[in-house]
């Protein structure tokens, strides 16, 4: 006895420290620590009541009523007129998901799988999808156990939901696909091996459910501007090296300056470039130059501005995040069921190319600063390097960060800009979301490269100009850096420094 109550106290333990979905708005921070921390989910009360009243609400309608409802006794896009009698709503669905899992490409990264899986329940748990409860608890049991569908990056147009990803999302659950799990990729049918389950039989309405929405943009933006967050932090901290290394003035981070132009992007990251600058003896020195370039001088409104843009996005994002986007949606209390327009992703694909000129720029202020550095200006040496011409030091590292933030430039083409008719010419204006989330993410990354080469290369310049020294603070995190990546003293393999330097970014908190 004794025992099974010992048993008991810890699963109530760890089921009270699961987070409750549908009990509070969720948000980027919580979606970042929930990912973080593992931890698990389950549904609130509330949100059991409303699924199920929602579902019931459904099947008392649909055996009380033949009037044709888009997508749960009809055909989907051009095909809403054709009736499907009742006796095969079942197969309607279940034909559903497998016509529309036709996706290709690359495989989406499983982090990025793990958001949209979190973000589909927290969509179905408002109770206006007339998702049945096993089918809901059925997406938290992969979410908790880690099964995490195979999806790919190229199949949807953003509009209509992400039709394909999600349709390989939900796949699995009848018993089709596969998945990865603990490190293998396995059929949808071995998983139901491993824990006992049966396929799902999905029921009217239920496959539209699931694979109308836009989790696979949304998850995409959460992945990207969590990412974004810390990136835009190490952009100000590796300005800063970099200001201190080549000289610079402190004047353009004062606080007047940016009193009379107040955007708050921009006075946060003057503030960010004093804190790390603080006591710095080098930017103590006389003689200084009466201007700097300003991809030195005007740090605070270009970092700030890309601040700004984010904090923008990220409440955009956070709307989305909050919101049913299924269709039809259904409203039990108001006896109606409403085909509208929730799925189409215009509002995040604008917002993502949006995103791709805010971290485009982060990168192209980088490598600006990068030029600079190795230019043999202000009395450090060509390219960084001792016995210069002998050694070509980091020439050609410069390049590499030029070549990146050209192809981040190009990847600024806005995917929101396009359209194409699908469907018959039902579907007839698109987001091409998916498009702009899938390029955002390889803008992120690039900015990541690019700040970790402007990482290597601020600080070399700042260990030549040893023994004068930067701040404590810098002095700290470049000795840090220099555990993992040392001091260039003659010509060696770069590209080892490089991957380093981007480990470092991604490990290392500041």
């Amino acid at each position: 006895m004794i025992i099974f109550l010992h048993l008991f106290e810890i699963l109530n333990k760890q089921t009270m420290n699961n987070f409750k979905i549908g009990e509070e708005r969720l948000t980027l921070t919580q979606i970042e620590s929930i990912i973080a921390n593992h931890q698990k989910i389950e549904l609130s009360e509330t949100a059991i009541q409303r699924v199920k009243k929602c579902r019931d609400y459904l099947d008392q309608k649909l055996a009380n009523s033949n009037q044709p409802v888009y997508g749960i006794n009809t055909g989907f896009g051009s095909l809403q007129n054709v009736k499907v009698a009742h006796e095969n709503l079942t197969q309607l669905q279940h034909n559903l998901l497998l016509s529309h899992a036709c996706g290709t490409g690359d495989f989406v990264d499983l982090e990025i799988v793990k958001i949209m899986l979190l973000l589909k329940i927290q969509s179905l748990s408002y109770g206006h999808s007339a998702i049945a409860i096993e089918t809901i608890e059925r997406l938290i049991s992969f979410y908790n156990h880690d099964i995490l569908p195979v999806i790919y990056t190229q199949g949807s147009l953003g509009a209509s939901g992400d039709l394909a990803p999600l349709a390989h999302l939900a796949i699995p659950l009848i018993g089709y696909g596969e998945v990865y799990f603990k490190g293998e990729k396995i059929s949808a049918t071995q998983v139901n091996s491993v824990f006992n389950w049966q396929a799902l039989t999905l029921q009217s309405k239920e496959g539209l459910a699931l694979i109308n929405g836009t989790q696979f943009m949304s998850a995409y933006g959460c992945y990207i501007l969590i990412k974004a967050k810390k990136l835009n932090l190490w952009a100000d901290a590796i300005a800063a090296i970099s200001i201190d290394s080549f000289d610079c003035r402190i004047d353009p981070f004062e606080a007047l300056s940016h009193q009379i132009r107040p955007h708050k992007g921009q006075m946060d990251t003057a503030i960010n470039v004093q804190n790390w600058l603080k006591n710095s003896d080098l930017m103590a020195k006389d003689g200084k130059q009466t201007q700097d370039p300003y991809s030195f001088r005007c740090v605070p409104q270009v970092h700030g501005a890309s601040k700004d843009s984010i904090d923008y996005i990220s409440s955009v994002f956070e709307t989305e995040i909050n919101s049913v986007t299924d269709n039809p949606n259904v409203f039990p209390d108001e006896d109606r069921i409403i085909s509208a327009g929730n799925f189409h992703g215009q509002p995040l694909a604008l917002t993502l190319d949006f995103m791709c000129l805010a971290l485009a720029e982060l990168g192209s202020i980088s490598e600006r600063r990068i030029f600079q550095l190795i230019s043999g200006n202000r009395g450090l040496p060509p390219f960084l390097i001792k016995n210069a011409g002998l050694n070509s030091g980091l020439m050609i590292t410069q390049y590499t960060a030029a070549s990146i933030a050209s192809e981040n430039k190009q990847l600024c083409t806005p995917a929101s800009a396009d359209s194409i008719v699908s469907s018959n010419g039902q579907e007839d204006h698109v987001s091409m979301g998916a498009n702009a989330a899938t390029k955002c993410l390889r803008v992120c990354l690039n900015l990541e490269r690019i700040l970790a080469i402007e990482l290597l290369t601020a600080s070399q310049a700042l260990d030549l100009r040893k023994p004068e020294k930067s701040s404590p603070k810098i002095e700290t995190l470049v000795a840090n850096y220099r555990k993992v990546v040392s001091f260039n003293e003659a010509d060696r393999f770069l590209a080892k420094d490089i991957a380093a330097s981007i480990t470092f970014l991604k490990t290392t908190e500041i």
